[in-house]
C-alpha cells in the first residue's frame, strides 16, 4: 500500500515510522509536515525546518511541507488539507499514517476528512500503554530532547527524554505528553542514517488561545481556552 506519513519530527512519530519500516506491505511516499511559514518552523513544535529537513534526509524518505498561518481556522486548514489530500490521491497513495496513541476526537476527526478524500488512515501505536512505548523507544537507541511544553513544565524544556525524566513528571502528566503537554524533538535513532547534531538556544514563552477539541498541530476554533507555551530553540550544531 501506497502511504503518506504524518511526521512531526518527535517521538511519537519516530516510533510509529520505524514500526511501518518494518512491514514489507507499506510503502512511503512522503514524510508530510505541516509548517508555520511565518515563523518557518514545524507546527506547534516550534522546530526550525532546517532540522526537519536534515531529519528527512537522514531517513530518506521525501519531504513534503503544507505551510499554514501560526493558527489557521478550521475551514481553512480543512481546506488546505483537502487540497493536499486530493495530490496525494491522485499519485495513487491510499493510506495516511499517525503517531497518535488515544485521543479518540481527534481520530475521528482524521478518519472522516480521509474519507471524504478516499483514503484510510493507519495508527501503528494506537491504544498502547504509553509507559511501555516511552520504554520501548529508549530501548531501541532513539534520542529525543522536548522542544515545547505547557507552562507548568519549563524545567523539563531543552532536557532529553531519560527514564529518570520520565520518573520525575506529575502524575497527571502522560509520559508520552499525549494530552499536549509536551512535544519533542527526535535526533538518533534506527530510523536515522546519522544522528542530527543540534544545540540548544533561547527559550521563549508564548500564550495562546488553544481548542480544546482539534489538531494541536495546527487548528484553532471557536471554542478556546487560554494555554501558555514555552518553546527552547533548537540550533543546527
Amino acid at each position: 500500500m501506497k502511504c503518506i506519513f504524518n511526521w512531526s519530527g518527535g517521538k511519537d512519530s519516530a516510533l510509529a515510522l520505524y514500526y511501518c519500516l518494518q512491514n514489507p506491505e507499506i510503502e512511503i511516499a512522503y514524510l508530510v509536515t505541516t509548517i508555520n511559514y511565518a515563523a518557518d518552523r514545524i507546527s506547534m513544535h516550534g522546530v526550525r525546518t532546517e532540522l526537519l529537513i536534515q531529519q528527512a534526509a537522514s531517513i530518506g524518505i521525501p519531504l513534503y511541507q503544507i505551510r499554514l498561518a501560526e493558527m489557521p481556522g478550521m475551514e481553512e486548514y480543512d481546506e488546505v488539507m483537502r487540497h493536499h489530500l486530493s495530490i496525494f490521491k491522485n499519485e495513487g497513495v491510499t493510506h495516511s499514517i499517525f503517531g497518535d496513541i488515544f485521543l479518540q476526537d481527534l481520530k475521528d476527526y482524521r478518519d472522516a476528512r480521509l474519507s471524504e478524500a478516499g483514503l484510510t488512515g493507519i495508527y501503528p501505536l494506537w491504544k498502547r500503554d504509553t509507559r511501555q512505548l516511552i520504554s520501548e523507544f529508549l530501548n531501541l537507541g532513539f534520542g529525543t530532547v522536548i522542544a515545547c511544553t505547557q507552562q507548568r513544565l519549563e524545567r523539563i524544556l531543552g532536557r532529553e527524554i531519560s527514564r529518570e525524566l520520565i520518573d520525575s513528571l506529575p502524575d497527571d502528566v502522560d509520559v508520552c505528553g499525549e494530552n499536549g503537554e509536551f512535544h519533542t524533538f527526535t535526533y538518533k535513532g534506527p530510523i536515522f542514517k546519522n544522528e542530527i547534531a543540534y544545540k540548544t538556544g533561547d527559550k521563549v514563552f508564548k500564550e495562546y488561545k488553544a481548542p480544546k477539541n482539534a489538531d494541536d498541530s495546527c487548528i484553532s476554533s471557536t471554542d478556546e481556552i487560554p494555554a501558555g507555551f514555552w518553546y527552547c530553540d533548537l540550533l543546527p550544531a
